[in-house]
């Protein structure tokens, strides 16, 4: 834990001092609030919707957008440190394998909150009604994932060693699952076979899931599932991704 800490708050303080590339990070999710978001309100009461307000259906799907294209790129900053021979010289030093993965997850983690609360500050300007609870838990799912995808995205890292791998890589698993997890559109609305082939995809259970809390439907269904999953998916990445580490480092 105190190795953990360190690592944290050493990575917190580099980023710190480029805190114009944490606000830029939220620039693409932002701008799908801002040219996207407008074109649905007049969608409630059509097949997805409901009589749920677009913006309670809309944001979730952004917020995990979020996840994916921050969380998601993490492992670039990674090549770069193997590159230079960062890991090499902490490999030299008595700190905790470990700690050299979770360090790097918590500070994209906070790194996330930060823009999720500026994103969600935004979808309530924009016309964003939800009970508070209802934006907690949907926030905690956001962050419980943020760890999955960032641990995930350092394994990948590790695994390829340079961006012209990492990279299109990424790129070929990132965009189907945005389309296929429902974050700009309910899959709901989607034919019969896109629908199924739909609920093969994790981050579909979370969109499902930070929507239904949105509209305060908190012992829904989908909300377990969705917290089930991303439950599983934090495990199994932090899991792997702590014992690639214990690999390169032993």
């Amino acid at each position: 834990m105190r190795d953990t800490r360190l690592l944290y708050m050493r990575h917190l303080r580099v980023t710190l001092r480029a805190r114009v590339a944490v606000v830029f990070g939220v620039l693409q999710p932002l701008l799908y609030l801002l040219l996207f978001g407008p074109l649905l309100t007049r969608l409630s009461g059509v097949r997805g919707f409901g009589d749920h307000d677009a913006w309670q259906v809309f944001v979730p799907g952004v917020l995990v957008q979020l996840v994916l294209l921050s969380a998601g790129y993490v492992g670039f900053g990674l090549i770069a440190d193997l590159r230079a021979g960062v890991v090499d010289r902490l490999r030299v030093t008595p700190v905790s394998r470990v700690a050299l993965l979770l360090g790097l997850v918590l500070r994209d983690t906070t790194v996330l909150a930060v823009q999720a609360v500026l994103l969600l500050a935004a979808g309530v300007a924009l016309g964003l009604r939800a009970p508070v609870a209802g934006l907690a838990v949907g926030a905690a799912l956001v962050l419980l994932l943020a760890v999955g995808v960032a641990s995930l995205s350092y394994l990948l890292a590790l695994v390829t060693r340079r961006e012209d791998g990492f990279a299109p890589l990424l790129g070929a698993v990132v965009l189907p699952l945005m389309l296929l997890s429902g974050m700009l559109l309910p899959m709901s609305m989607a034919p019969g076979w896109l629908d199924v082939v739909s609920h093969f995809t994790p981050f579909r259970y979370v969109v499902d899931a930070v929507r239904a809390a949105f509209v305060g439907d908190y012992a829904s269904v989908a909300v377990a599932e969705g917290a089930a999953v991303t439950a599983v998916l934090v495990v199994v990445s932090v899991a792997l991704g702590t014992r690639r580490f214990l690999r390169e480092n032993a």
